[in-house]
C-alpha cells in the first residue's frame, strides 16, 4: 500500500482518503479549501495551484485591529 500523497502542487499530506481518477489523491485540508471557493473552482486549475501556508494567529492578530470587537453596554 502506497502513502497515498495528495497531488495538489505543494502539499504534502499522506494517507488521503478521497481519490478521483482524473486529478489524483486529495487530502482534508485541500478538499475543505476547494468546497470554499466554491462550485465554480476550475479543479484542474486547483490542483495544480500551490498549497498556501496561512499563519492563523498572525492574520488573526492584524484582522483584530483592523475589525475590532465594538463594546457591548
Amino acid at each position: 500500500m502506497g502513502v497515498l500523497r495528495c497531488s495538489r502542487d505543494g502539499c504534502e499530506n499522506i494517507m488521503c482518503d478521497r481519490h478521483s481518477p482524473i486529478y489524483g489523491y486529495i487530502c482534508n485540508e485541500c478538499f475543505e479549501e476547494l468546497i470554499f471557493l466554491g462550485p465554480e473552482t476550475n479543479t484542474f486549475g486547483f490542483m495544480a495551484s500551490s498549497k498556501k501556508t496561512i499563519d492563523v494567529e498572525a492574520a488573526k492578530a492584524r484582522f483584530e485591529v483592523e475589525f475590532p470587537l465594538k463594546n457591548k453596554i
